[in-house]
C-alpha cells in the first residue's frame, strides 16, 4: 500500500459506497489518521480506515443540523496543522458542487499542504447506473449539469432548448423545476427519470415526463436525488437491466482477526458489498503445559483429533518449539472436521486418515473404524467453549480422551467506529456467523456500543445468518432468532443459504415506470 506523506487531502468518495470509490481514494482512506466526511456518505466507507483513525461527521445534509462551511474550514486547517494524514471525503466529485473551493483556499493561506483526488460524480455514475445515457446520436448530442437547490434563479429560458438536463439537489424543488420547464414551452411529454440513492443499495428509478413525474414521486422520498430531463431517457425504458443475485446487498462477516478473505470473496462475486469486523481473535492458551506433556507422549495415542485449522496450526507450532517434526506423528492416525482443516494440515505435509462426509465434529464418532473401546485419542482443543458433545460420544464407547488447550479465542477489545452508525442507518442487509464464539462476543461488543439505541431496533431489518446448527443456537440464545442457516456447513454454503433468501425475498423493483 502506498504511503503518502502528511497533509490534507480532498476525496471524492463518488456515490459513497466503496464499489465506486477511485483506487487512490481507497488507499488514501487506508492510510489517513483523521478522516472528516459528509452526512451523504456510508458509513460502510470508513471500514476502509485504519483502527486509530479519527473520524469526524460534519453534516452537509439539506435540512439538517451540520456544520457551518467557515467551521469546517476552520477545522482542517487546525487538523492540518497537526502533521497527520488528513482525508476530507466529500460526496460524488470535490469540484463539482462540492464546495471543495473554499475548503482550498482556507488551507493556502494557511501554508497547509493539500491534495485533490477526484471522485464519480453522481452526475454522471447514477443515470449511468440506472440505464440512461446522457448523450445521444439520436435523442441529444449535449448535457447540461446543474443544481436545483434554487430554481428562481436559473435561466429556465435558456435550459429549456437544451437537449439533456442534469439536476443535482433537485428533490425538494422538483414541482418548481418542472413548472420552471412547461412554461417555457418545454412540453409536457419530455421524459423525465428521478434516480434516488444511485449506486446505493436502496437505489430507485422513477420514469416518467414532466407532466407525470411530480405524481409518480408523490409521497416518496426524493432526496438525495438525481433528476435526468430529455429524450435520452426513453433509452431506458426499453431495458431490462441484468444484475448478480447479491447486488444491492450489503453484508456484515463476522470474523476471526486473521481470516482469510475467502468468505468476502464468494459474497462480492455474487454481487454484495462485503465488510468484515474482527469479532474473534486467536491467542495461545494460558499454559503450554498439559500440550507439552501430551507431545511428549504422543507414543501413547492411537489418533489425533483435530476440529479446526487454528488447533492444526498451534499444535504443529508446538510441536516444532518442542524439537520435533512429523516423524513425531509416525504410526500416529488424525481424523479433521472440515476440509479447510485439512487443508491447514496439507500446508504441512500432513495427510488427514478421516474427514467425516458431514463437516461437524459431532459426525466423527460415526465415522471412526470400529470398536473404538480401549483406543486413545489426543484432541488439542480451544481452551474453553470446545466440542462437550464429540468427548462424551467418544468416552461413552470406551475411548481415552485427552483433551488439551492448545489456543484460546478472545473478544476484541472494541468495535470499529464505523459499525453502529452503519447499522443506525440502515446500511447492513445481513450479518452473518461462521461459529458460536462470533456470534457471542458480537453480541457482547455490540451491547457494550448500543449508547441510546436499542438492540432490538438497532437489528430490525438486518438478517442473521449462520454457518450451521449450533451457530444458530446461539444466535437464538443472543439475539432472540436466526434468519438464515447454510444447509452445507462451509463458507460455500453460507454464500449460497444468503443468496437463496436473497432470491426468495428480493429487494423493491428498481424502476416504477
Amino acid at each position: 500500500m502506498a504511503v503518502y506523506p502528511a497533509g490534507v487531502y480532498l476525496v471524492g468518495a463518488g456515490l459513497g459506497t466503496r464499489r465506486h470509490l477511485t483506487e487512490g481514494a481507497k488507499t488514501l482512506l487506508q492510510s489517513a489518521e483523521a478522516v472528516v466526511y459528509d452526512a451523504l456518505l456510508s458509513p460502510t466507507l470508513l471500514a476502509l480506515t485504519p483502527p486509530d483513525c479519527e473520524l469526524i461527521p460534519v453534516g452537509k445534509r439539506g435540512g439538517q443540523a451540520s456544520c457551518s462551511q467557515g467551521e469546517i474550514n476552520r477545522l482542517l486547517v487546525r487538523l492540518g496543522q497537526s502533521r497527520r494524514r488528513i482525508v476530507r471525503l466529500k460526496g460524488g466529485d470535490p469540484l463539482i458542487f462540492g464546495r471543495a473551493w473554499p475548503e482550498m483556499a482556507a488551507l493556502a493561506a494557511a501554508g497547509i499542504p493539500f491534495t485533490l483526488e477526484p471522485g464519480l460524480s453522481s452526475a454522471l455514475a447514477a443515470p449511468a447506473l440506472a440505464g440512461i445515457p446522457l448523450t445521444d446520436r439520436e435523442w441529444g448530442q449535449t448535457a447540461t449539469i446543474l443544481t436545483g437547490h434554487d430554481p428562481a434563479g436559473l435561466d429556465w429560458a435558456t435550459l429549456s432548448h437544451l437537449d439533456t438536463l442534469v439536476i443535482l439537489m433537485g428533490g425538494r424543488n422538483l414541482e418548481a423545476i418542472v413548472q420552471a420547464l412547461q412554461t417555457q414551452v418545454k412540453s409536457p411529454e419530455t421524459p423525465c427519470a428521478l434516480i434516488r440513492d444511485g449506486g446505493r443499495p436502496g437505489q430507485k428509478v422513477w420514469l416518467g415526463t414532466l407532466a407525470t413525474i411530480t405524481e409518480k414521486t408523490k409521497g416518496e422520498r426524493r432526496s438525495p436525488c438525481v433528476i435526468v430531463i430529455g429524450p435520452v431517457v426513453h433509452r431506458r425504458s426499453s431495458l431490462t437491466m441484468p444484475a448478480l443475485p447479491l447486488t444491492g446487498k450489503t453484508i456484515l462477516i463476522t470474523r476471526s482477526a486473521d481470516q482469510s478473505p475467502q468468505f468476502r470473496q464468494l459474497l462480492e462475486e455474487r454481487g454484495a458489498e462485503a465488510l468484515e469486523v474482527p469479532a474473534l481473535v486467536i491467542v495461545p492458551p494460558s499454559s503450554w503445559t498439559e500440550l507439552d506433556r501430551a507431545i511428549a507422549a504422543l507414543k501413547t495415542f492411537d489418533w489425533l483429533i483435530l476440529t479446526s485449522a487454528n488447533a492444526a496450526d498451534f499444535f504443529w507450532r508446538r510441536l516444532n518449539h518442542c524439537g520435533l517434526d512429523s516423524r513425531a506423528l509416525a504410526g500416529l492416525k488424525i481424523a479433521v472436521v472440515g476440509q479447510k482443516t485439512a487443508a491447514a494440515l496439507a500446508h504441512y505435509g500432513l495427510q488427514p486418515d478421516l474427514i467425516p462426509p458431514q463437516f461437524v465434529a459431532d459426525s466423527l464418532v460415526a465415522s471412526f473404524p470400529q470398536p473404538l473401546a480401549g483406543q486413545r485419542m489426543l484432541f488439542p482443543r480451544v481452551e474453553s467453549g470446545g466440542r462437550e458433545i464429540l468427548v462424551q460420544s467418544l468416552q461413552s464407547q470406551g475411548v481415552t480422551v485427552a483433551e488439551v488447550p492448545a489456543y484460546q479465542s478472545a473478544c476484541p477489545e472494541s468495535l470499529p467506529g464505523w459499525v453502529i452508525p452503519a447499522l443506525t442507518a440502515g446500511d447492513i442487509d445481513v450479518i452473518t456467523f461462521a461459529s458460536s464464539k462470533t456470534v457471542t462476543n458480537f453480541h457482547r461488543l455490540l451491547t457494550n456500543n448500543l449508547g441510546d439505541h436499542s438492540l432490538g431496533a438497532l437489528l430490525a431489518g438486518v438478517k442473521l445468518a449462520s454457518i450451521g446448527p449450533q451457530t444458530s443456537e446461539q444466535c437464538r440464545r443472543c439475539f432472540g432468532r436466526v434468519d438464515i442457516e447454510a444447509q452445507e456447513y462451509t463458507l460455500e454454503g453460507l454464500a449460497a443459504a444468503i443468496e437463496r433468501e436473497c432470491a426468495t425475498s428480493p429487494p423493491a423493483p428498481v424502476v416504477d415506470c
